[in-house]
């Protein structure tokens, strides 16, 4: 079995989920007692937080640097980002690993071309959202259509996400408003509903809403299982 590699904190709530997923998905493909061998670094939120909205590129481009040498270090096979957001700085961190990352935007667009989907809708992060990295790769490599909320609706959900998610808040009131601009998008063609970012997953899910979700934690586990055991 291949070391899977963690580089997580972002936030330590969503991590927590990766950590169980490997296990569960190792444990469902090879029986018995067996879980997944990972190695981990857990970085803290907050500097990154403070650095993200003040567009320190250079500081968390080193900071991703560092860790992801620290997972490499402790003997991963292949590294994990364990969020959406931070996989702007993959190409930053590409040059200096001898280990490969599995993208999770890769991993999305997998599911979304064995279901045949052709358009989808994005919720995450301002960042996420507004920025190419993640879209654009979906688009520009896989060929994807990728829409995302209006001005207004990115801002909630961007706020919810790191006021209330983030802090382990969980309220009805805000996943009404998800719930919401998920069936606005489904009303502007979106087949499906990216749910791009990690914490996303704690507001709402498939039980939640008729519009198909990609839950990108879950398939990024899965094709990280996937991998460890081929």
């Amino acid at each position: 079995m291949k070391t899977i590699g963690l580089l997580g904190g972002m936030s330590w709530e969503s991590t927590a989920l990766y950590y169980r997923s490997l296990n569960e998905g190792v444990k469902e493909s090879l029986g018995g007692l067996h879980s997944a061998q990972i190695a981990m670094y857990s970085v803290d939120f907050a500097p990154i937080e403070d650095m993200q909205h003040k567009a320190d590129f250079d500081g968390l481009g080193q900071m991703m640097v560092d860790g992801a040498r620290r997972v490499e270090a402790a003997g991963a096979d292949f590294l994990l980002i364990c969020t959406n957001t931070m996989h702007e700085y993959v190409p930053v961190m590409e040059p200096h690993l001898n280990i490969p990352i599995l993208h999770i935007a890769d991993a999305t667009a997998e599911v979304i071309k064995e279901r045949g989907i052709k358009k989808v809708g994005l919720l995450g992060t301002g960042f996420t959202m507004e920025r190419e990295f993640y879209k654009g790769r979906l688009t520009d490599t896989h060929g994807i259509d990728v829409i995302i909320p209006d001005e207004a609706e990115r801002k909630a959900v961007h706020d919810i996400i790191y006021q209330e998610l983030c802090l382990g808040d969980i309220r009805d009131t805000s996943k009404a408003i998800y719930l919401n601009i998920i069936d606005n998008l489904a009303a502007r063609g979106a087949e499906a509903v990216i749910l791009g970012c990690t914490e996303i997953t704690l507001l709402v899910g498939p039980a939640d809403t008729e519009v198909p979700l990609l839950d990108t934690t879950a398939i990024h586990a899965q094709k990280a299982v996937e991998r460890a055991v081929s």
